[in-house]
């Protein structure tokens, strides 16, 4: 039985690589792609997104643009990390097929309730789609599958010591979110950092042909962190969130209580975690079978290879 997937997402270096392996995985059944302004603006995002859909070949998933700031706060971007575009170097055609005409929050909405208990939405960017989602229907929470944010940490951030970028940047959002009457699963920075493509990981990627020169090689090692003596690979945050949900098998889990701090001086976007609470409110994996993480990416990225070899006639 598939898992039906909504993936909304900011793409960004490591959501197309969670695309692209949403697409992958025959498990999986991709039902939508919504855009949320965050790594870069909107814009780009967004078009990120619809050339990825038609580059991988899934041209029947629509793709839909949804918030482009905030709720409340400034507009931050990651585009230091991702590029100026979100795809590093990569440069894929332009796209020919057209957005979605409804706002992400509709088409997130609609597929939620067109089909109650059926739909596990995945969320790799800002939350902000989600929160207004709620906000306009907030019986979502209630009616779907499952719902596993890429986001937070237990310990430090990113974007700050405290606050990794997807709740810094729209902590208001988070917290709505994190709030709502449903579990959140919470892949944080201690568990993605864990899943680092270093150099076995990207020589073995390597041999996937023209996927791997054209797009994952070229994603999975744009960024490279300047303070870090001790540098080990770029970190594929948000393909965990998406491997989470077909493999649970892979991690090792707490339950526990997530605040999001909104108000902190020096704190703003920390995702507070209490693994001792009476309340919990999210699942947070700990730990991630390395091993058997890559085994299942690569086996995925190899089918899509693949594909893209038979479709170009090679």
């Amino acid at each position: 039985m598939a898992f039906r997937i909504l993936l909304d997402c900011d793409p960004g270096l490591d959501d197309a690589l969670a695309l692209l392996l949403a697409h992958g995985d025959p498990d999986i059944e991709l039902v939508a792609v919504t855009a949320v302004g965050g790594n870069v603006g909107i814009e780009n995002t967004t078009k990120n997104a619809l050339a990825l859909r038609e580059y991988l070949g899934f041209e029947k998933v629509p793709v839909a643009a949804g918030a482009g700031k905030p709720l409340t706060r400034a507009v931050k971007s990651a585009s230091h990390v991702h590029g100026e575009r979100g795809l590093g170097t990569v440069d894929l055609p332009e796209p020919t097929l057209a957005v979605d005409e409804r706002h992400a929050v509709d088409v997130i909405i609609d597929a939620i309730t067109a089909t109650p208990g059926a739909i596990h939405l995945v969320a790799t960017g800002p939350l902000t789609n989600i929160a207004l989602a709620l906000e306009k229907e907030p019986s979502i929470a209630r009616l779907v599958a499952s719902f596993t944010i890429m986001g937070g940490a237990f310990t430090r951030g990113n974007a700050t010591p405290a606050a990794e970028f997807n709740i810094y940047a729209d902590p208001e959002a988070a917290k709505i979110v994190f709030d709502a009457d449903w579990q959140v699963t919470m892949v944080g920075l201690d568990l993605t950092l864990q899943a680092q493509a270093n150099g076995p990981v990207i020589d073995r990627l390597r041999t996937l042909g023209a996927l791997a020169d054209e797009l994952i090689v070229p994603l999975a090692t744009f960024w490279r962190d300047p303070n870090d003596a001790e540098w080990d690979g770029q970190a594929v945050h948000d393909v965990v969130a998406v491997a989470y949900v077909t493999r649970p098998d892979l991690f090792a889990s707490r339950p526990a209580r997530v605040d999001i701090e909104t108000r902190g001086e020096f704190t703003e976007g920390m995702t507070v975690v209490n693994f001792n609470s009476p309340n919990p409110n999210a699942i947070v994996p700990v730990t991630l079978d390395v091993n058997g993480f890559w085994a299942y990416v690569e086996h995925v990225y190899g089918r899509v290879a693949a594909d893209l070899t038979a479709r170009r006639g090679e």
